[in-house]
């Protein structure tokens, strides 16, 4: 069987939220292919450079994985598929960032070496792919992000309460300061509301939303990093599940929501109306608008036929990333001959 090199933020054992490579890697290792990873350093200079040193030293493989993002972290997959040219190595960008057409207008000549230059590049979200196609990229293959439903037990709610959840990274690109503002708001009608965030703590984003919570005299609880199977066990105390995000791809935690039958309310930002129909089986604001996602939650808790409908369609959607379905295109491009 082929042997894959994963490239990422392998963190999720240090108290991050899980990103691709936490994920996805196992699930092919399950497949019978040899993964090797870089990297699981904290630092982030000095996982870039175990990276650097994984890439130039592991016994070449057949291919290397790259998740790759928008932010500062675009650059070790930009110098890693430099390598990959260097020793003749297959490399397959998979294009987790949010803001990534961005970068192809801040940095064009980069993005036309990283990308063209790729075996392929795999766009989870039709968001990218269609930014990316603009753009002329060529060798775009939609594989969206896996999970494994069996994991995730459908719930079906009735009597809807006031109880929100919220997951992500406490750092100032998913906003976190906004569920606040959001409670604060849906408070007003309903003094009963609840809101539980659960993630690590970035860039000291936590200790703001500490503070906020606790001038406005709401409750919230608070989280660091839940195993998946405690903050799944979680979710059945709660009916609703923000996303407050700036920018956004295609991301896992809402994907599982859906698929635990949360009613979803997001911003509309970056994949997420690709991912999310407005209406149909999810609603969607305007960025940083707190008012006009407590008014969304308002109009969920007062309808529980829609609230119904919603989850229902969410559901049904969200089959198409189990992981059974997903590893057949991974398998397709993987076992390529020619690979």
């Amino acid at each position: 069987m082929k042997h894959l090199l994963y490239i990422g933020n392998k963190l999720a054992q240090k108290g991050n939220n899980p990103t691709g490579i936490d994920v996805l890697g196992p699930l092919l290792e399950k497949e019978g292919y040899q993964v090797s990873y870089a990297s699981s350093q904290s630092n982030k200079i000095l996982r870039f450079f175990v990276m650097l040193f994984k890439t130039l030293t592991t016994k070449k493989p057949d291919c290397v994985l790259i998740d790759t993002y928008s932010t500062t972290n675009f650059w070790y997959a930009f110098w890693i598929s430099r390598i990959c040219k260097i020793r003749s190595i297959n490399y397959i960008p998979i294009l987790h960032g949010g803001n990534l057409p961005q970068r192809w207008v801040t940095h064009p000549r980069y993005c036309k070496l990283l990308f063209h230059q790729a075996y392929c590049n795999v766009c989870p979200s039709e968001y990218l792919r269609q930014a990316f196609q603009k753009m002329n990229c060529p060798k775009l293959v939609s594989i969206p992000n896996a999970i494994a439903m069996d994991s995730y037990s459908f719930k079906k709610r009735k009597a809807l309460r006031p109880k929100i959840l919220w997951v992500r990274a406490f750092a100032e690109l998913y906003n976190p300061l906004m569920a606040i503002a959001v409670l604060a708001d849906l408070a007003k009608n309903y003094p009963e509301a609840e809101l539980c965030m659960v993630g690590p703590d970035k860039e000291g984003s936590l200790e703001p939303v500490k503070n906020l919570a606790a001038s406005l005299g709401l409750t919230v609880t608070f989280f660091s990093q839940l195993p998946k199977s405690a903050w799944v066990a979680l979710s059945e105390d709660y009916d609703f599940f923000i996303n407050t995000t700036h920018f956004d791809n295609m991301p896992v935690s809402v994907i599982e929501a859906m698929s635990l039958g949360l009613g979803v309310v997001s911003t509309n930002v970056g994949g997420m109306p690709f991912l999310i129909h407005d209406q149909e089986d999810g609603l969607l604001v305007q960025d940083n608008d707190a008012l006009a996602m407590s008014e969304a939650l308002q109009l969920l808790l007062k309808n529980a036929s829609l609230f119904g409908e919603m989850t229902e369609k969410a559901r049904r959607k969200v089959t198409l990333f189990h992981w059974e379905v997903v590893k057949k295109s991974w398998n397709d491009i993987l076992q390529n001959p020619y690979l």
